[in-house]
């Protein structure tokens, strides 16, 4: 028997149950990738995004490799790297201790640090100077005494460089393991360059313009690196217990994990971080990888 005129048939019931199977994923994907976008760029962050989109002169072309990484999921593993690592300068962790609020307001921080990356890669240039300046005064009034008796303050160019290299290198270390369309050699060494614009304007002076001189500037800094307990302190309160509900604490955990196996054994081993290459390579990579490519999904749908 044929169906009556207007009845759905089977071709008609499959193609409304994928339609709606592709439905629920969507919403899911919306959903999932709104609250991401919440939590990262804060309440603020879409009348910032819209401000970012708007036309103007810009710092970088839509093809430059500081767009790549920085709009890339593999950012998420490499903020986590960058903070493990930026920790074992006893004076850049004692400013962060004494004045970044990180554990009264760890978002908040968050959400700064997230929208100061976003504006200077990728929007106008009248907007990037504006937030530069409004970092360059805060760092003027961060000063202090480390434990250790040494005084401090943020704008410093010694220790401003060693923040722009420690997170030159995490970000371009996550994109090179976690990207998805990793850098060749002269994308990583465009990468760099690119960071250089932005830290000079942010004070430092001289900044590495390529993936060699990056290296060699962070082995520059070995010899004054010293783990302090305010850094395993941080470490801690990083990896171990982050102000996270329950449910997100799984998928924060690979995160964590895939962070920390980017850092070199040098930086561990203070740090007091396992290094396990067969248990990285089997399970915290592709564990990572899968992490990342679920966040680039949920965050690359419409708005």
């Amino acid at each position: 028997m044929r169906p009556a005129a207007g009845a759905p048939g089977v071709a008609d019931v499959r193609d409304n149950g994928v339609m709606a199977g592709l439905d629920a994923a969507g919403l899911v994907r919306s959903r999932i990738g709104a609250a991401i976008f919440e939590r990262v760029a804060g309440p603020e962050g879409p009348a910032r995004r819209q401000r970012i989109g708007e036309a103007g002169e810009r710092w970088f072309a839509a093809g430059r490799p500081v767009r790549r990484v920085h709009g890339d999921a593999s950012m998420f593993v490499g903020g986590i790297s960058a903070l493990l690592l930026q920790s074992m300068h006893p004076l850049a962790m004692a400013a962060v201790a004494g004045h970044s609020g990180y554990r009264g307001d760890p978002w908040g921080r968050l959400q700064r640090t997230s929208y100061f990356l976003a504006v200077t890669t990728f929007g106008r240039a009248t907007d990037a100077r504006e937030a530069i300046a409004r970092v360059r005064a805060i760092h003027r009034r961060v000063t202090g005494t480390a434990p250790g008796g040494r005084p401090y303050t943020a704008s410093d160019p010694h220790l401003l460089t060693w923040v722009h290299i420690a997170e030159a290198d995490s970000f371009l270390r996550a994109h090179a393991r976690f990207g998805a369309q990793p850098l060749d050699q002269a994308g990583r060494d465009g990468y760099v360059a690119d960071m250089a614009r932005i830290g000079a304007e942010l004070g430092v002076p001289d900044p590495p313009r390529t993936e060699r001189e990056l290296t060699e500037r962070i082995g520059e800094y070995r010899s004054e690196l010293a783990v302090t307990a305010e850094a395993r302190e941080a470490a801690r309160f990083l990896l171990l217990s982050p102000p996270l509900p329950l449910l997100a604490r799984g998928p924060y955990g690979v995160l964590a994990a895939a962070a920390v196996s980017l850092l070199p054994g040098w930086a561990r081993r203070p740090l007091r971080l396992p290094r396990l290459p067969v248990t990285e390579a089997v399970v915290v990579r592709p564990a990572g990888q899968a992490m990342v490519r679920g966040i680039r999904w949920a965050t690359s749908g419409p708005r």
